[in-house]
């Protein structure tokens, strides 16, 4: 029997998410054997640092795209908001799988909802992004860092009696089945989801045919075309984990809607945009997005974040 190799890290949300993969090109292809390989990355293995310190190019991703283009693995998946704009020569994205909500959620030690938290009160989260638009939305909360996979951030929030709740991606919630956890849904007026969040990225060797054709049946066309317009709308900011950056698109019949945000580090500026065009011209909605966001003024937080003008 053939066997294919898929890729994934080695987190528990992580090989769910392979695992959802794995089942539906299974059912199809009961004549492949399908494999799971769980690959450590760099994003993995440095947990006592804040991401923006460590890099943003392929943290999740790299050391699973070299085992890929090695001939190691036949498919990669990995979680859509990690993956770069641009892709190593010889890889391609051959699917986009359906998305889940891409909202945050808010989980409260003790049930009370964001808006409701006494002044002072707690929150934890590792994203610039999230941090930069909860300060803009409540500036009396204390924010707190906080690294690691699901579990393990929800069992610091529990056990820390410094942290009184914690912002997670609901997609992730709702994979690991732990969404009796969530105490409320964050709306995007408050937090715009991170680029790609909820979706899945099926990475595979361009010009490989025979795996081409197999991982065709996960692509999902409204979530490719969301996340394409947001992934051109992010390549156009030119920015990654170091820069407070949220981008939602949206696919209502022939007509594609993204909301566009970028906030300086202490969340004191938030320059926000939404723009609408057919789906046929989603990457360039997308870029045109940023365009307007960039000559609103985001341009001078950007140079700011990366010393250099873009």
């Amino acid at each position: 029997m053939k066997t294919v190799r898929i890729g994934t890290r080695g987190s528990m949300l992580a090989l769910a998410q392979a695992g959802s993969v794995r089942d539906i090109l299974r059912s199809s292809n009961p004549d492949i054997d399908f494999d799971i390989v769980p690959i450590k990355t760099t994003g993995d293995k440095i947990l006592d640092a804040p991401l923006a310190k460590i890099g943003d190019k392929g943290l999740f991703t790299k050391e699973i795209e070299n085992e890929l283009l090695s001939g190691s693995i036949d498919i990669a998946v990995h979680s859509m908001k990690d993956m770069p704009t641009m892709l190593p020569d010889g890889l391609a994205i051959g699917a986009i799988t359906e998305r889940l909500d891409p909202r945050d959620v808010f989980v409260s030690k003790d049930g009370s909802a964001l808006a409701a938290l006494p002044a002072g009160a707690a929150v934890a989260t590792g994203s610039l992004r999230r941090r930069a638009q909860l300060r803009a939305f409540r500036p009396d909360l204390t924010i707190v860092e906080i690294r690691g996979n699901v579990q393990s951030r929800l069992k610091k929030m529990r056990e820390s009696p410094e942290i009184d709740g914690i912002i997670l991606a609901c997609a992730g919630i709702t994979r690991l089945q732990m969404s009796d956890a969530v105490t409320e849904i964050i709306s995007e007026e408050i937090i715009i989801p991170a680029v790609g969040q909820a979706s899945l990225a099926i990475e595979i060797r361009s010009g490989d045919s025979d795996i081409e054709a197999l991982v065709l049946a996960l692509d999902h066309r409204e979530s490719r075309i969301a996340v394409s317009c947001e992934r051109a709308y992010l390549a156009e900011l030119g920015g990654g984990c170091q820069v407070p950056i949220g981008g939602y698109a949206t696919v209502s019949g022939d007509a594609v809607s993204i909301s566009g945000m970028v906030a300086s580090l202490d969340g004191k500026t938030v320059y926000r945009n939404a723009v609408s065009g057919p789906v046929s011209e989603n990457e360039t909605i997308g870029k045109i997005c940023a365009t307007k966001l960039l000559d609103n003024g985001a341009k001078s937080i950007l140079d700011e974040i990366y010393g250099r003008s873009l």
